[in-house]
């Protein structure tokens, strides 16, 4: 029994060490000279001088990378912040519309209900292509087309958040509802005192991956977004040359650092919220 957990653990480390192993060589490569970039990594682009010979620790560190981006790279700021004044703002309009929507579909029991979240069941799963000419024709009839605010307002209205936290509000005991009504409390009352608290796994988990989503969006800035000084961060590095290959790996790292202490600091809730959604069924 011990010789089969171990070789379960052996397998299941393997298995991490794959999803990981992207992550530690742009961490290393960030941290390399351009030389030793070119010449370990870059032979397959045409511009490396031999084949390719990955490390997870560069043969001399070297600040030049972080110093071209952080230092001598104003568009790259100005991208980072384009993507958090559309991020946030998005997530925080999910929640302000989604919770108390997800919170009907939970508690309350109407005519036409098991429709109408079948239908926000339907919009979930369709993918962006499908949605995308009649949210371009919307948004350009709203006349807020290449703006922060273009980019805002589909994603507040998204249906996966919805979706997310009305399964972690039906976990919430009929009992505990119903004696908050028979002591007074109100609809709103019991929403912002009992359904909140404890439906947070689940919003918790929805705003996460609103986040990710959001910070990762690449068809929706290309589409909504003509003028560049509007790009979110997402579109900087699709952006860099290719003798910028230092700077692309800096940037990524910077990039994806935001994503995962989120994740590192919700990684219990996202778990919860998973649960009681049924995304590990």
């Amino acid at each position: 029994m011990k010789g089969r957990h171990r070789i379960t653990g052996i397998l299941l480390f393997g298995v991490c060490l794959l999803v990981w192993l992207p992550l530690l060589l742009m961490t290393a490569a960030a941290w390399m000279p351009e030389d030793e970039l070119y010449w370990r990594y870059l032979s397959p682009l045409g511009l490396g001088r031999d084949q390719v010979r990955a490390a997870l620790i560069p043969s001399y560190p070297s600040l030049a990378a972080m110093k071209e981006l952080l230092v001598c790279s104003p568009g790259f700021f100005i991208m980072f912040w384009n993507s958090c004044i559309q991020v946030i703002p998005m997530a925080a309009g999910q929640l302000l519309v989604g919770a108390p929507a997800a919170w009907a579909f939970a508690r309350f029991r109407f005519s036409g209900r098991r429709q109408l979240f079948g239908l926000y069941v339907l919009l979930m799963v369709l993918p962006f292509q499908v949605t995308q000419v009649s949210n371009y024709l919307v948004l350009d009839r709203l006349r807020i087309l290449d703006s922060h605010m273009g980019m805002i307002l589909p994603g507040i209205w998204s249906t996966l958040p919805v979706f997310i936290m009305t399964r972690s509000f039906e976990t919430i005991p009929t009992e505990l509802v119903e004696a908050a009504y028979l002591d007074g409390a109100g609809q709103w009352y019991t929403f912002l005192h009992i359904g909140l608290p404890l439906g947070y796994p689940g919003i918790a988990t929805a705003l996460m991956l609103t986040f990710v989503d959001g910070w990762n969006a690449l068809e929706q800035p290309l589409t909504y977004l003509k003028t560049k000084s509007l790009w979110p961060i997402s579109l900087y590095l699709p952006d860099i040359a290719k003798d910028k290959a230092a700077v692309a790996f800096a940037a990524a790292l910077i990039t994806c650092l935001l994503p995962v202490l989120i994740y590192l600091n919700c990684q219990e809730e996202l778990e919860q919220g998973a649960a009681s959604s049924g995304l590990k069924q």
